[in-house]
């Protein structure tokens, strides 16, 4: 079965400042091993992806080294204006986190976020990690500017029982779901151990679990938010949140199919057509992806392109493999080979 090539608008490639987690080499060739042959990537690095300083530097590795196509999100801070907003022509969108996250970019006071929402282009992705009672400032914010915002990883009933009153009233609100929200909870923290289990938005409840599948509706698109870190880190004293999710993602969903909580269409729709639509991006000529759905394997613990090198799904039992990989008439990977070298990989913001 051959499907369009797979968009992945959430991906934390750790490049530049913590290359022994990931960086653009091992994620895109951890995307290109998933079926996905673009990725658009978060900006908390290390430095964050905030200036044009950090941009431009980001954008240098992303061409040395990525195998698959790629854009690059800004990070907004306290002090955004019009420089920073004149950047947008350059980027995959503005990722503001108004929720308490891992690293510097928390906009903790409302009053910071009037710049950003006022100055950055409606016609360029306003994405927002923004958590229960804070989803609903920022929808206020939206309301109040008038434009859209997109929210990343949609976790809780709470939060998808708001997007879905704000669609209802005509709102300009789209929203994403991770895999792991929509297959795990906090019943599976135990089998997966809690270091490792550490994620944001935290794993929710089985009813929160089941209100996204209840609300699937909503939802406009799939992301895995793969955020890698390594296991020794996990397993520390102050394991940092985040799973490796790119390799796993589609079997998942395949499986979801299978099962008939999803259809095929679902899925092209949710990881290509609609992230291509939301963040306006260019086609990819002679570029698609080959995958076995009927093919039976159970997830290993290790063994994967990814630097992070594990998963919480391991043992898991799942249906639909990827075969091959053709991105711009080229093959660029082969069962569980990666093909492509380093610096194939196009922009996707010219």
């Amino acid at each position: 079965m051959r499907l369009p090539g797979l968009i992945d608008p959430h991906v934390h490639v750790r490049e530049p400042g913590a290359t022994h987690k990931e960086d653009w080499a091992t994620a895109t060739a951890a995307a290109l091993a998933g079926g996905f042959t673009a990725i658009l990537a978060m900006p908390n690095t290390q430095p964050p992806v905030t200036t044009v300083e950090v941009l431009e530097k980001t954008l240098a590795l992303a061409r040395q080294k990525a195998r698959c196509d790629y854009a690059q999100h800004l990070g907004g801070t306290g002090r955004f204006g019009a420089r920073e907003a004149a950047l947008a022509p350059r980027v995959a969108g503005l990722k503001l986190y108004l929720s308490r996250t891992f690293g510097p970019l928390w906009l903790a006071r409302t009053e910071v976020w009037h710049g950003p929402f006022h100055l950055w282009p409606r016609e360029t992705p306003l994405v927002v990690h923004a958590e229960r009672v804070t989803l609903a400032a920022a929808l206020f914010f939206a309301r109040l500017y008038d434009r859209p915002i997109h929210v990343a990883h949609v976790a809780y009933r709470e939060e998808i029982l708001l997007i879905r009153g704000a669609k209802e009233r005509g709102w300009p609100v789209t929203c994403e779901v991770t895999p792991h929200h929509l297959f795990l909870s906090q019943e599976d923290v135990p089998r997966i151990g809690e270091g490792r289990a550490e994620v944001r938005p935290s794993l929710g409840t089985a009813q929160d679990r089941e209100a996204l599948w209840q609300n699937l509706e909503v939802i406009d698109v799939f992301a895995t938010d793969h955020a890698p870190h390594t296991l020794t880190e996990k397993d520390g004293l102050q394991p940092p949140p985040g799973y490796p999710g790119l390799e796993t993602a589609l079997p998942l969903f395949l499986t979801a199919v299978r099962e008939g909580r999803l259809s095929m269409e679902d899925v092209v729709r949710r990881m290509h057509h609609r992230v291509r639509a939301l963040w306006r991006l260019p086609q990819q000529p002679e570029t698609w992806v080959e995958v076995a759905p009927e093919a039976s394997w159970e997830i290993p613990e290790q063994g994967w392109h990814t630097r992070a090198n594990w998963t919480p799904f391991a043992g898991w039992r799942v249906y639909g493999r990827v075969r091959r990989v053709v991105l711009r008439g080229k093959e660029v990977y082969r069962d569980g080979q990666v093909l492509a070298p380093p610096g194939y990989g196009r922009s996707l913001r010219g």
